[in-house]
């Protein structure tokens, strides 16, 4: 298994990237405000539109340090890639598995399992730490028609079906959600899922945290010498990461969100740090980025047991994990994609 290195994350919209040496310089006008070993680094995301220099991106392409760029809010602009990783025979088999009716909802269907699963037990989690807090009957009975739909899910003949068995248990779950919420309610709730623009604080983060997610999953997969834009739940579609999203569904519900849920139930996170818009939109001021960023660094880095492998690591590399395991699939040394399973 790969180390975990580090993410730079440059926040400051004016901030340009260039190369000097084996180091990333972060400048802002004439005046150096950071310098970072590239060695040290597996990913750098930018917000702000003033870019990096040729020599930068190329030296990242050749490294395999994902550059991702994304607006000072958070929305995907561009990624920079460099040569292709693995060989030619795993994406070919990738490619003929996407176009398979079959295979394709043989996988997705492994990878909503992992979904179902771990959203259940986010709930479950939930209860048994916080039971005197929460309407346990509500959460229970969401539980439990999340767990009747999983059992749907292994007898779903297609994509359609198994979308549709997904989505009902994704709107019993966000049913529950707001529950979760146990601190600054005022706040911080959730009534439904609202993006393109965000209109809540909560949906801000969650919005936020997904890109994030995304960057790593993207970045895991093309490691792993998969393609990380064709997909088997979801579908092509140009410029859209269909894999890494395919793969960030059983994360979303253990990673993403719990990891919003606990900034907003310990405070990190209050309600001076976002500002609503004319438009609606609810957008997080740049402190609160920042401390968001700092909080998802220091939790990739806690470690886990891994539920297929057996293996202690940390949260950062299980997109990692997943991806190996998805291409040992495609492989032919599985049997089955095996999902990850938290409880």
């Amino acid at each position: 298994m790969r180390i975990l290195q580090n993410t730079l994350y440059v926040t400051s919209p004016d901030a340009y990237l260039a190369l000097e040496g084996e180091n990333v310089v972060v400048s802002k006008g004439k005046t150096q405000v950071g310098r970072v070993p590239l060695h040290n680094l597996e990913g750098v995301v930018a917000f702000g539109y003033t870019g990096a220099s040729p020599a930068l991106m190329g030296a990242c392409a050749q490294r395999g340090i994902a550059l991702t760029f994304l607006t000072a809010h958070g929305r995907f602009l561009a990624r920079v890639e460099g040569a292709e990783r693995g060989n030619v025979v795993l994406r070919k088999t990738q490619y003929r598995a996407s176009d398979s009716e079959v295979a394709s909802a043989d996988i997705a269907r492994a990878i909503l399992t992992g979904k179902l699963y771990n959203s259940r037990w986010v709930l479950e989690r939930a209860l048994r730490d916080h039971a005197l807090r929460l309407d346990a009957e509500e959460i229970r009975a969401a539980s439990q028609e999340i767990a009747e739909r999983l059992k749907q899910l292994q007898t779903a003949g297609n994509l359609d079906a198994l979308r549709g068995i997904e989505g009902e248990a994704a709107r019993r779950y966000f049913s529950a959600l707001d529950q979760l919420i146990l601190q600054q309610k005022e706040t911080f709730f959730f009534r439904e899922r609202s993006r393109r623009p965000p209109t809540d604080p909560f949906n801000a983060l969650l919005s936020f945290v997904y890109t994030l997610l995304s960057h790593d999953v993207a970045a895991a997969l093309q490691m792993a010498g998969l393609d990380p834009y064709v997909g088997f739940l979801h579908r092509d579609r140009p410029g859209r990461l269909s894999l890494a999203l395919d793969l960030m569904e059983e994360l979303r519900p253990i990673l993403a969100d719990r990891f919003v849920l606990t900034l907003v139930n310990n405070r990190q996170v209050g309600e001076k740090g976002f500002a609503r818009k004319e438009n609606g939109a609810v957008l997080m001021d740049d402190d609160t980025r920042k401390t968001v960023l700092a909080a998802w660094q220091k939790k990739k880095q806690e470690m886990i047991t891994h539920s297929f492998l057996g293996e202690k690591l940390e949260w950062g590399l299980v997109p990692y994990a997943q991806s190996l395991l998805l291409a040992r699939f495609l492989r032919g040394d599985l049997d089955g994609y095996p999902p990850f399973l938290w409880k």
